[in-house]
């Protein structure tokens, strides 16, 4: 465990311009003690690759301990714990990457322990569609309990929040700022909900500034604290394919939801697709048929609400999103007929229509 004398020294070491998780880590597995860093002769450290003029002016400057102190005051006073990536504590997957935080900020109880972690992004500005199968995702996923990973930004991000908060999964929310902020502001309401149920991470100090670049280095811990990243819905350009690039750099799985090809937000999942970049997920349950998932908790298979037999056998027959044809094949129920039982159930709180005739669970 990361002492805080030790602490205030990596967090200066951070602080300085210039220098990356990966010369960060260079140094202190040279080193070993990050004080001597600091106390060593600079002669010795011009040698260092990565090592240049301003750096080794920046490890004489006293103002970088003074700012290192007053951010550790800043994470006691809002009980927030540093992980460092020498800690058992910390991610297992994102310990991993060359170019993980060397300190990663945590709120929340949650226990970074090995789970089955799945990772979720996609277009802020998602369809229908894209909420209602992140909602059939975490709903079709509960056996196998995973932990969801997302960005906490509009659209894909926050729908993939909700949905694993409304079925008592855990869930990660990553941060592109400092704790001094919520951003979005509309997104302040989930926080605790978050903290209760998982956890909220960041890399970032309370005086970081919230710029475009910061989100960018988000994406690589949302990307590197999962074996595997599903893009949901996706323009042709846009963070989510930054976060699938990363993913992919790791050798991590990616895979992709295919869509409308004349639908803007599917446009980035089925070039995914098409280039091998991921692999198709048509269905909820396809995520851990890939990743070898096992079930770690058994669900009721019916509802505790009385039931028709006809009834019985189209709830239990639906899975995931599904159209109204494919589920009275499988139902073996007329199509004519499906209409009335789908209604009767959607009365009952048990299903939930979807544009395009298509339906899936609540």
């Amino acid at each position: 465990m990361l002492l805080e004398s030790d602490l205030l020294y990596v967090l200066a070491l951070q602080k300085i311009p210039g220098l990356g998780s990966i010369t960060i880590k260079k140094l202190i597995e040279i080193y070993e003690d990050p004080k001597a860093i600091f106390e060593d002769n600079r002669s010795h450290q011009k040698l260092i690759k990565g090592i240049n003029k301003d750096v080794l002016k920046a490890l004489d400057d006293s103002s970088i301990l003074k700012a290192a102190s007053s951010e550790i005051e800043f994470l006691k006073s809002n009980q927030i714990s540093p992980l460092y990536y020498k800690d058992k504590n910390y991610p297992f997957y994102l310990k991993q990457c060359i170019d993980g935080p060397v300190v990663l900020f945590k709120t929340g109880n949650f226990s970074f322990k090995q789970r089955n972690y799945l990772s979720i992004v996609g277009t802020r500005k998602c369809t229908e569609m894209g909420k209602s199968f992140c909602e059939a995702l975490a709903y079709e996923l509960k056996p196998y309990n995973p932990v969801i990973v997302s960005g906490f930004a509009y659209g894909i991000d926050i729908s993939a929040h909700e949905a694993a908060l409304k079925n008592n999964l855990d869930t990660i929310a990553c941060f592109a700022h400092g704790f001094n902020e919520v951003y979005p502001k509309a997104h302040k309401k989930y926080v605790t909900k978050i903290e209760a149920q998982g956890a909220i991470v960041s890399e970032f100090w309370s005086t970081s500034e919230l710029n475009r670049e910061n989100f960018l280095k988000r994406n690589r811990i949302i990307a590197g604290l999962s074996p595997a990243t599903l893009i949901v819905e996706s323009a042709e350009k846009g963070g989510s394919l930054v976060t699938a690039d990363i993913a992919n750099s790791y050798d991590r799985e990616v895979f992709a939801v295919p869509g409308n090809p004349y639908q803007i937000q599917s446009i980035g999942c089925n070039n995914l697709i098409k280039t091998q970049k991921a692999q198709l997920v048509s269905s909820p349950l396809d995520i851990p048929y890939l990743l070898n998932w096992k079930i770690e908790k058994e669900l009721q298979s019916k509802p505790q609400i009385e039931l028709t037999n006809e009834e019985n056998r189209v709830f239990s027959n639906l899975k995931g999103i599904m159209d109204l044809e494919e589920l009275a094949i499988k139902a073996d129920i007329p199509i004519y007929k499906l209409s009335s039982i789908l209604l009767s159930l959607e009365l009952k709180k048990l299903v939930k229509p979807i544009p395009g005739r298509k339906i899936r669970k609540i």
